[in-house]
């Protein structure tokens, strides 16, 4: 018997550094996405234009908008709402004089249905969030759409099996990770395309749940206070199933729509019937809210 079924989406996109050109191309993808049936569609992180963070300029921070009558959001609910489709929305937040790498879930009928500020804000050659962001105060949160229950992380949380257990925990059936990552200005030869999507891979596969990953491509040139900073996005957007097997996966290089069908009840049964949350020991898992693994007082 025919369960729950989703149709799921993530699209991928060389951004230009032009809010208009750039939202106008993720509503096509949009479209497009909804023409193949897909009725949850992520669009990568901070698509709104170039990914600033190679640079500390305070000139950036104009970048930021608050949450609430965010244009962006705004288009967006209209559009879900016209299609009948879930759309996460991912903005530069200026919250009075905080700032956060947020994410807003706009449900079917184009309600907000609530705001995901990135936890893990990384800091290095290229990507220096810590500049720009505050580490987000909302916590792991699961999200109850028309068509599932699903999680969303941010980027550089997706390097961190907890918050992708915590998601689950919480009754998430699908995971969402919109990103923006490509290659390392301080070292050419470090490609860390393969490992990023093999730790994505892992949460699927430990939650038995599907784990959808929207990423950029192309080439963006930033000017810091240290002349130009150069990155190319990897791309590599892809959906994996419940055992962290790859669903449908794009290229390096050129725009994509990718579509990928899932029956929630049966991955619900399966998920019950193979044990990993039945066996669960919380009880032995303090170490956990240490940072060195030294005196958890078990």
């Amino acid at each position: 018997m025919e369960g729950r079924r989703v149709v799921v989406s993530a699209l991928q996109f060389a951004c230009t550094d032009d809010v208009s050109t750039n939202v106008n191309t993720a509503e096509r993808l949009v479209r497009a996405a909804h023409g193949k049936g897909a009725n949850i569609i992520l669009i990568q992180e901070l698509f709104e234009g170039y990914y600033f963070c190679q640079a500390q300029r305070e000139d950036f921070f104009q970048r930021a908008k608050p949450y609430k009558g965010h244009p962006t959001i705004l288009r967006m609910q209209k559009l879900a709402k016209e299609l009948g489709i879930v759309i996460p929305v991912s903005f530069f937040e200026e919250a009075n004089n905080a700032h956060y790498n947020s994410i807003a879930i706009i449900d079917a009928d184009g309600a907000d249905l609530g705001l995901y500020r990135k936890s893990h804000i990384p800091d290095g050659p290229g990507y220096q969030e810590k500049f720009y962001f505050n580490p987000g105060d909302t916590g792991f949160k699961v999200f109850h759409t028309k068509f599932a229950k699903i999680g969303v992380a941010i980027c550089w949380d997706q390097w961190f099996p907890e918050a992708a257990r915590a998601m689950v925990l919480q009754g998430a059936e699908i995971l969402f990770y919109p990103t923006a990552i490509g290659s390392e200005p301080q070292d050419t030869g470090l490609d860390s395309r393969d490992h990023w999507k093999r730790v994505m891979q892992g949460h699927a596969g430990a939650n038995l749940v599907p784990l959808v990953a929207s990423n950029r491509v192309g080439k963006e040139i930033i000017e810091t206070e240290h002349g130009k900073s150069e990155i190319t996005f990897y791309g590599n957007s892809f959906i994996a199933g419940p055992t962290g097997e790859i669903i449908e996966t794009a290229n390096d290089k050129e725009e994509a729509v990718l579509v990928a069908h899932f029956d929630l009840d049966v991955i619900k049964s399966k998920r019950h019937s193979w044990g990993v949350f039945r066996d669960r020991r919380p009880d032995l898992y303090k170490v956990l809210l240490t940072l060195d693994g030294s005196n958890p007082q078990l």
